[in-house]
């Protein structure tokens, strides 16, 4: 019996990749493509596809990890695999934590993909060998959690604005912003802005 497959990219040409690979094997059938996360949502409910093969980014709409959180949330629900440029230790636990069965770089080989995808449907795990040992050590040190106003006035501060920038972004006090830096640095084990900058965007925080 052949593993059914739905695609989720907002590429094209990726998405036409993907089905020219997946279907030169007899054992995978491809029944869908989905451009954007609610689309594949939408697709999976009605053709209940076995495996979901989904990108990380999909443009302007819901995420890989959302999309995940949500098609794991469906009954039945489908074996979610992510496969994408981006390895960001953030991103990978993730997409983990909201239940992906594997995480696939998008430089493996068509036979890695295909392997993949059976033994996801099969129930198992899989993930790249160069990012297993990152997930290891990220479920042993996990990132710091930031508010969602602590990540607003973060991404603010990558763009080089001033504390009274932000305040004027934020509709808050320039004192606020000072103690949601003072709380930032805490968590990022930084003290400096710069310093903050580099190590949310090096652990995939930013």
């Amino acid at each position: 019996m052949s593993v059914t497959v739905l695609l989720i990219d907002d590429h094209p040409v990726v998405r036409t990749g993907l089905r020219a690979v997946l279907d030169a094997d007899e054992r995978i059938n491809v029944v869908g493509e989905a451009a954007t996360g609610e689309e594949g949502i939408t697709l999976t409910e009605h053709l209940r596809p076995d495996v979901v093969l989904c990108d990380l980014r999909l443009g302007d709409g819901i995420d890989g990890i959302q999309v995940t959180a949500l098609l794991r949330s469906l009954d039945p629900a489908p074996a979610v695999l992510i496969l994408t440029t981006f390895d960001r230790t953030a991103e990978i636990l993730g997409a983990i934590e909201a239940g992906a069965a594997g995480y696939l770089l998008k430089d493996m080989a068509p036979e890695a993909i295909i392997d993949a995808v059976q033994r996801t449907a099969r129930g198992e795990t899989v993930l790249a060998p160069e990012l297993a040992t990152r997930v290891v050590q990220g479920m042993r040190n996990p990132l710091p959690r930031l508010t969602a106003r602590e990540l607003e006035v973060l991404r603010l501060l990558a763009t080089g604005a001033t504390n009274r920038e932000i305040s004027r972004a934020l509709f808050v006090t320039e004192a606020t912003v000072k103690s949601h830096l003072a709380h930032i640095f805490t968590k990022l084990g930084v003290d400096t802005r710069a310093r903050a900058i580099h190590v949310a965007q090096e652990t995939g925080v930013l």
